[in-house]
């Protein structure tokens, strides 16, 4: 996801990406139509924003990560003759507003209230001076980590240093043209009081949300109240900040986004952003709003709050491939941001991966790892499905990578950490994730009788299959018992021979009573890689009443 490399254009590629209708390309497609008659600047400024009030979330993450998608597009469809550049903006001048949740000790920090957050003391320990400086360090770790290309912004560096200074000023001489956007927007009190400019109190160090006394346009000032003292501020070098709804418009003029993206929860100020754009003597971004991510009780997830999966919890039980991949799904529909979605993420990823090298390039180009990976997929073979690992662990109770490696090598001869180095880092995530999430759910049922001889039947069926019966034999052998079982017909399907097909009770009833959970990979799969003498065993202690005791 570096957003830098050499591209290598065919032909072919090209042609596909002309009539791709995957939504990177879609999006790309407005920016390079933004400029339809007229040439393209030095550089298309691409901008992701973010607060540092908390610590970065996955939210945070997928911003750049699908912004970088569509400045990859972009680069294509330009046959990489445009340069670039993603910008990632942070808020660090904002006041802190309330004290976030995650923090050691918020009583600490409530002499700081209202404080930009680069003068809020910071409460992690370590070498950052502020904590915006500490989240801000955590949000470009974790980009590193992910290669991303990009370069960071701190507000209130760029405030210091006079880089919004020109459209600052410019704001001050059409301060009535911006309060007649916003001031519609508003309810009476809120109108009484309001101003897009929030001066920062020479007195205090507070940003200040206080009516102007006069905007003075000719000397760039402003007047105002500072606790009973009529205080006098130019509107440059940091002295003042604009309002959120207002600098989001004085950024984009100032800088020349020409592409940004932001949560839904947005949308209804976009408007707003472009109007105020627009006055300051810029033209608005192309924009590309998506759905907010969701904690498991279906809640936004929040910085503030620390709700929903952290970066490193996501990264501590699945590859950052898996993560990537989640992100550029569905990027307008709500998603849940819990632990459960991981492992089916995990497996995804290297089913999309498996399908690249026989696609053509209109398929490729609508898979996700073709984004993920700036047009190149790594090529992996992935012989165990992450599904799969997880069951094996659950069923072996392993409790490190040679346990199962040992089921491994005996199903796929050859296959060994060395050769495969993929699955082995897959092993070790498997281990954790079973340890920490499936194991303390985990509820193992005893059969009833008609289980019971199910189960006893099975048993025999496997016993009976040839030595090295593959899992497509395992399978059939486990479909053949169910058959002949009423409770496990299902007459909507009808089997090979003719008759009812076979309900997903049967393998639901096969997981909760051998493994102690609701589901798991095919049955067929599973058995062939635990094999097929410890799959009895395990049937017979469930039988014996080992298990559900």
């Amino acid at each position: 996801m570096t957003g830098s490399n050499i591209i290598d254009l065919t032909p072919e590629m090209l042609a596909a990406a002309a009539e791709s209708k995957a939504w990177p390309f879609e999006e790309a497609k407005k920016v390079i139509a933004r400029y339809k008659g007229k040439d393209f600047p030095e550089t298309v400024l691409f901008e992701t924003g973010y607060g540092p009030s908390g610590l970065p979330h996955i939210g945070t993450f997928g911003e750049v990560a699908r912004t970088t998608m569509v400045r990859h597009a972009f680069r294509v469809l330009t046959q990489d003759k445009v340069k670039t550049k993603l910008l990632c903006f942070s808020d660090d001048m904002d006041g802190m507003r309330k004290i976030p949740e995650s923090v050691p000790d918020r009583a600490a920090l409530e002499p700081y209230l209202h404080m930009p957050l680069t003068s809020v003391p910071n409460p992690f320990g370590g070498d950052y001076a502020s904590f915006a400086d500490h989240n801000n360090a955590m949000l470009c770790r974790f980009l590193d980590t992910f290669g991303f290309d990009y370069e960071f912004a701190s507000a209130t560096q760029y405030y210091k240093a006079g880089r919004f200074d020109e459209v600052l000023l410019r704001a001050a001489e059409r301060y009535d043209e911006i309060m007649g956007v916003m001031l519609p927007t508003l309810g009476p009190e809120r109108q009484a009081t309001y101003s897009p400019f929030l001066p920062v109190s020479p007195k205090s160090g507070r940003v200040l949300y206080v009516p102007m006394k006069n905007v003075d346009a000719k000397a760039g000032t402003i007047t105002f109240d500072d606790g009973g003292t009529e205080t006098t501020l130019p509107v440059t070098g940091g002295r003042v900040k604009l309002q959120w709804k207002p600098d989001f418009g004085m950024r984009w003029a100032a800088l020349g986004v020409d592409f940004e993206m932001f949560g839904k929860d947005h949308q209804t100020n976009a408007v707003i952003y472009d109007r105020i754009c627009n006055i300051l003597g810029g033209r608005a971004p192309e924009h590309f709003v998506y759905e907010l991510f969701l904690d498991e009780e279906g809640q936004k997830i929040s910085k503030s709050k620390g709700n929903g999966l952290t970066i490193d919890e996501w990264l501590t039980y699945a590859p950052t491939e898996s993560l990537g991949l989640y992100m550029y799904q569905r990027p307008r529909q709500a998603k849940k941001l819990y632990f459960d979605v991981i492992p089916k993420a995990v497996d995804e990823y290297y089913a999309f991966l498996g399908a690249y090298p026989r696609q053509d390039w209109k398929e490729r180009l609508g898979n996700p790892v073709w984004h993920m990976h700036d047009g190149n997929p790594p090529a992996i073979d992935l012989p165990v499905p992450f599904a799969l690992l997880l069951n094996l662990v659950s069923a072996s109770n392993a409790h490190d990578k040679a346990v199962l490696w040992g089921f491994i090598s005996r199903h796929a001869p050859g296959v060994t950490p060395k050769t495969h180095p993929e699955l082995d880092r897959l092993t070790g995530y498997a281990i954790r994730y079973f340890d920490d999430f499936v194991k303390p759910t985990k509820v193992y049922r005893a059969a009833d009788e008609v289980e019971r001889e199910a189960l006893a039947k099975l048993s025999d069926a496997l016993g009976a299959l040839p030595q090295g019966a593959d899992g497509e034999a395992i399978q059939n052998a486990a479909l053949n018992v169910a058959r002949k079982i009423e409770r496990y017909q299902d007459h909507s399907k009808q089997s090979p021979e003719g008759g009812p097909g076979v309900s997903v009770a049967f393998f639901q009833m096969i997981y909760q009573v051998l493994i102690g959970q609701e589901r798991g990979p095919r049955f067929g799969s599973f058995a062939a890689l635990y094999g097929i003498a410890e799959t009895r065993a395990l049937i017979e202690r469930a039988l014996a009443g080992q298990l559900a005791a």
